[in-house]
C-alpha cells in the first residue's frame, strides 16, 4: 500500500498542479488578448473605390498602420448597398481583425428597408464615428425662392409642383427631403438619380427643383452663382458657408447627416475596442487629416462607443419618421 501511494500525486499536489495550470493559461491568453493586432487588419469599405467614404476610410486605415504596425487593409464590397459587407463582419470573430467602415446605410436604414443577413442591433458593436458630413439643401438657380422660409411657402402655395432629386430611394438624401417635407406641411415630387453625380448634375442644369445633396458635392459651387444653397441639415452651420443657416433654425429638432465610423462584431474585447477609440481619435487631431476632412465638407470627429451608440439611437428615430414619411415598406 505505502509502495503504490508512494507512485500517486496527493489530491494537494494535483489540485495545485491545475490551478497552476489553469493561472498559466490564463495569463497566457491575457497576453494574447493584449497583443493587438498580431495580423493585417481588414477594413471593409461598403462603397465603390473613389468615393468620400472610400478616401476616408483610407486616410485612416494608414494612420493605424503607422500607430501599430501591422496592415490596414481597405477592401471594397458595395454590394446590396453594403448589406454583403455587414453581414460578413457581422459574423467574423470578435478579434479586431475584420471590421467595418460603415454609414447609416448599413446600420440603420437599409435594415429598415429590406430583409437583412444581422441583426445591426445585436450583431455589431460601434466603435467611433471618424467623420460626419453634412447635406445641403440646394435649388435651381432660376428657382423663384432663395431661402427656406420662401421655398416652404412657394411649395404650399403650389403643392406638388417641386421636383426633389436624390441619389436613390432610401438615400440620406432622400430621407432627409422626405422629413423636411413632413416638419413643413409641404409636398415634394421624388426624383431619384443613379447616384449624386447625376441629381446634381440635374440640379445644375435646371432639370429638377431641389435637390438635398451631400456637402461635398455642393460645396463646389457655393460661389458659382450656378445653384441656390438653402439650408443645411446638421445642427450647426458649415464653416465653409457660413451665411447658409440650418433647417433646424427653421424648424427645431430637424438633423440629418452622414457619418462613417468603425463597427465591430459583438464581443469585442475592451482593450481592442480602447485601441481603435485611441487611433480614431488621433487620426480625426491630425491636422493633416483633419484640414483633408473639412475639404471634403467631412467634421472629423473621433468619439466614444457610448457617444457613437448614442447617435445610432436617436437616429433610428430620426430615420424611422422620415421613412415613414417617404412611404416606404419594408419590402417581403
Amino acid at each position: 500500500m505505502k509502495l503504490e501511494n508512494a507512485g500517486m500525486p496527493s489530491r494537494r499536489r494535483v489540485l495545485g498542479y491545475f490551478g497552476a495550470t489553469a493561472l498559466s493559461l490564463g495569463a497566457s491568453q491575457s497576453a494574447q488578448a493584449q497583443k493587438w493586432p498580431d495580423r493585417p487588419v481588414t477594413l471593409i469599405v461598403p462603397f465603390p473605390a473613389g468615393g468620400n467614404t472610400d478616401t476616408m476610410a483610407r486616410l485612416l486605415a494608414d494612420k493605424l498602420q503607422t500607430k501599430y504596425g501591422a496592415p490596414f487593409v481597405v477592401e471594397n464590397k458595395p454590394a446590396g448597398g453594403g448589406v454583403v459587407a455587414a453581414g460578413q463582419v457581422a459574423r467574423s470573430a470578435p478579434d479586431g481583425h475584420t471590421l467595418i467602415f460603415a454609414s447609416a446605410g448599413q446600420n440603420i436604414i437599409i435594415p429598415m428597408l429590406q430583409k437583412v443577413n444581422y441583426d445591426p442591433e445585436k450583431d455589431l458593436v460601434p466603435v467611433s464615428v471618424f467623420g460626419t458630413g453634412a447635406f445641403i439643401l440646394g435649388a435651381k438657380q432660376q428657382a423663384p425662392f432663395s431661402t427656406l422660409q420662401e421655398m416652404v411657402a412657394y411649395a404650399k402655395a403650389n403643392p406638388g409642383r417641386l421636383d426633389v432629386a436624390s441619389a436613390g430611394t432610401g438615400s440620406v438624401g432622400h430621407l432627409s427631403a422626405a422629413l423636411l417635407a413632413k416638419r413643413a406641411g409641404v409636398q415634394f415630387v421624388a426624383v431619384p438619380y443613379r447616384g449624386g453625380g447625376p441629381a446634381i448634375a440635374a440640379l445644375v442644369a435646371g432639370e429638377t427643383d431641389l435637390y438635398f445633396g451631400n456637402a461635398s458635392e455642393l460645396l463646389q459651387f457655393a460661389d458659382s452663382g450656378r445653384i441656390k444653397l438653402l439650408a443645411v441639415s446638421t445642427p450647426e452651420k458649415l464653416p465653409q458657408i457660413p451665411n447658409v443657416p440650418t433647417v433646424a433654425s427653421v424648424y427645431p429638432g430637424f438633423s440629418t447627416s452622414a457619418w462613417n465610423g468603425i463597427l465591430a462584431p459583438v464581443g469585442l474585447p475592451k482593450n481592442i475596442t480602447d485601441a481603435l477609440v485611441t487611433g480614431v481619435q488621433e487620426a480625426a487631431r491630425d491636422p493633416a487629416i483633419s484640414a483633408r476632412l473639412i475639404s471634403l465638407g467631412i467634421n472629423p470627429i473621433g468619439n466614444t462607443p457610448a457617444e457613437f451608440a448614442e447617435i445610432i439611437a436617436k437616429e433610428r428615430l430620426s430615420y424611422r419618421e422620415a421613412v415613414d414619411a417617404a412611404g416606404l415598406k419594408m419590402e417581403e
